[in-house]
């Protein structure tokens, strides 16, 4: 296979797994693109590649940058701005894992927080609401400790946990 034909396959995977897991499929897409390059990209190079427009790519650059993955670089010589990708794949999975923590995880333990505790006269379904509600909590605090270990551990020590789990 051709190293172009590869890459191209590369952006059209990383894109279809970015929209599986609740990424736009453009942003996955510029993801991709700027960790296949061996240099940094400008916005019009990225238009080019995905044959998106401007707006979409300035978008889509602007979270990638909020979620730490891309940074701006200075080309000499050059006015416009240039975009790399962090390529240390372990840093890019705990990047990830912190931003889905603080979208995600963080938001849905204070809205449980929140219902905990609840007034009705109905004890049976206020005991079985709490209960459900505590249970759900109890997952979610399993995740969020997991994600604080991923994010702390190094590569090799996570992957040494993991393989502990299965013996």
């Amino acid at each position: 296979m051709e190293l172009e034909q590869a890459k191209n396959q590369f952006i059209n995977l990383w894109g279809n797994f970015g929209s599986q897991w609740g990424i736009n499929r453009s942003m996955a897409q510029v993801h991709a693109i700027l960790l296949t390059s061996p240099t940094p990209l400008s916005t019009e190079d990225i238009m080019e590649k995905l044959q998106i427009s401007r707006g979409n790519t300035n978008m889509n650059v602007r979270e990638l940058i909020n979620w730490n993955l891309v940074y701006k670089e200075t080309v000499l010589g050059e006015r416009r701005e240039f975009f790399r990708a962090e390529k240390d794949m372990w840093e890019v999975a705990k990047r990830i894992v912190r931003e889905r923590k603080r979208r995600e995880i963080e938001p849905l333990m204070q809205h449980l927080n929140d219902l905990k505790t609840v007034e009705s006269d109905n004890l049976a379904e206020k005991q079985d609401f709490e209960n459900t509600i505590q249970s759900i909590d109890r997952l979610v605090n399993k995740l969020d400790s997991i994600s604080n270990n991923l994010m702390k551990a190094d590569e090799h020590a996570f992957f040494g946990m993991i393989v502990n789990l299965f013996k």
